[in-house]
């Protein structure tokens, strides 16, 4: 495998690279690492290799000319990264696929960015190692070439060990113990010391769930997992905010058409889906609002139905139901909703359109709102007919940003809330 790496700062990798494995690597010439620095390219003749950003701003930009030719001074280079906050998330699948190249370049940014013209010239591939702002590109570099480099055959002293690792699976790695057996009161795990394979086996497959379940749940969600997989992590304590979401279906006060404001009828089917998306994502009570009594003897009517526990449909469909709580008003749904966790709710609306007020505050995000759900509860407020009132979203503390909004996003009321709920909870919640 060889580097290019282009940097004005060559001197920045001296002793990195000739430190523990990858100095070895170099050495035996499984790794080679070259330098390319875009001052030697510079026509300034002070050897200026940035300039003002067109349009003003703060800071420098690196100039085209010195990093184009710095690059094209390389004979082989391979596939071109250059590293910057900009790019695609570097994981252990592109370390994977990197590691099959002969060449890599590695184009180091500084100051405020590179001039948006190299990636039209140059076929560059943007890597970013985090979600974090560095002074440059050279320690993402580092990162890059570590994790690359251990991938090439020849470089780890057991093959094994650059694939038994965090992210190699999907997710991250079990706990691990050496010498001495206890230290400060505390045992290595049994299991470890039995010489029981298959048993030391699933115990770090556990660990290995576990730990990803409590630092990194987003990875679980293309984590390659099975049968036994999903029991393991169904069975782990986890943390529950769905507990403190609850839907708030509104028949009234809703749009109607030529957009006056009055009630709407509700539906079996909106009653029973909400019902079991609930349940299935482990929400709290569901409201369904309606100051008509009619409707509301409508509701107790089938919630009645359902009510009785013979056979295994009718369990389930009852568990869920029993979720629901009719109420004549918005603020009923509230008091309850208040009286429940002692503390009253953060109300969040949801609409098929963006705010039509040039100056309205953003709209939430799923994330932003699963975050409320840890702190507190919240009643996301969901609208029939033709959505939420204006004097309802005139109390919600914020308002979600629509469904599919890059497109036709004509969805009914329940179909919208079961993809609320996942995207706010998701598998993991």
């Amino acid at each position: 495998m060889r580097f290019h790496l282009v940097t004005l700062f060559p001197e920045f990798f001296a002793s990195p690279l000739a430190t523990g494995l990858m100095g070895r690597a170099r050495e035996a010439g499984v790794v080679e690492v070259s330098f390319h620095d875009p001052r030697t390219f510079s026509t300034d003749r002070h050897h200026h290799v940035d300039d003002r950003p067109y349009g003003g701003g703060p800071g420098m930009v690196l100039q085209p000319g010195p990093v184009v030719a710095a690059v094209r001074e390389i004979a082989r280079p391979g596939r071109i990264l250059f590293l910057t906050p900009a790019g695609r998330p570097f994981t252990q699948a592109l370390a994977r696929e990197l590691a099959r190249e002969e060449d890599l370049t590695l184009i180091c940014g500084r100051y405020e960015g590179l001039d948006a013209r190299v990636a039209e010239l140059l076929p560059l591939t943007p890597v970013c190692v985090g979600d974090a702002v560095l002074n440059g590109g050279e320690t993402a570099a580092l990162a890059v070439m570590e994790a690359v480099g251990r991938l090439v055959p020849g470089f780890m002293g057991k093959e094994a060990s650059g694939e038994d690792e965090s992210f190699s699976a999907g997710i991250l790695e079990y706990p691990h113990y050496t010498r001495p057996e206890v230290f400060e009161g505390l045992e290595v795990p049994a299991v470890l010391r039995n010489g029981d394979h298959a048993a030391i086996a699933a115990w770090r497959r556990g660990e290995a769930l576990a730990a990803t379940l409590r630092q990194r749940p987003e990875l679980l969600d293309e984590a390659p997992l099975d049968r036994a997989d999903a029991a393991t992590l169904a069975a782990l304590p986890r943390e529950r905010p769905g507990r403190n979401l609850s839907f708030c279906l509104l028949h009234y006060p809703v749009l109607l058409k030529g957009r006056k404001c009055g009630a709407s009828s509700l539906t079996n089917l909106d009653v029973h889906d909400i019902a079991r998306i609930s349940r299935s994502y482990g929400m709290g009570p569901f409201y369904v609002v309606t100051p008509l009594e009619d409707q509301l003897r409508l509701l107790a009517a089938i919630l009645r139905h359902w009510g009785g526990t013979a056979g295994p449909l009718r369990r389930d469909r009852s568990r869920a139901l029993s979720l629901v709580r009719g109420v004549p008003s918005l603020d009923d749904a509230i008091a309850e909703a208040t009286a429940r966790a002692g503390t009253a709710p953060r109300l969040v609306a949801t609409s098929a359109a963006w705010p039509e007020k040039k100056r309205a505050a953003p709209p939430l995000t799923p994330a932003k709102v699963r975050d409320w759900c840890r702190e507190g509860p919240v009643l996301l407020l969901l609208g029939t007919a033709r959505g939420l009132a204006p004097e309802v979203t005139a109390l919600c503390d914020g308002r979600l940003r629509p469904l599919r909004f890059l497109g036709d996003n004509h969805l009914s009321v329940r179909s919208a809330a079961a993809i609320l709920a996942d995207r706010i909870l998701g598998d993991f919640c």
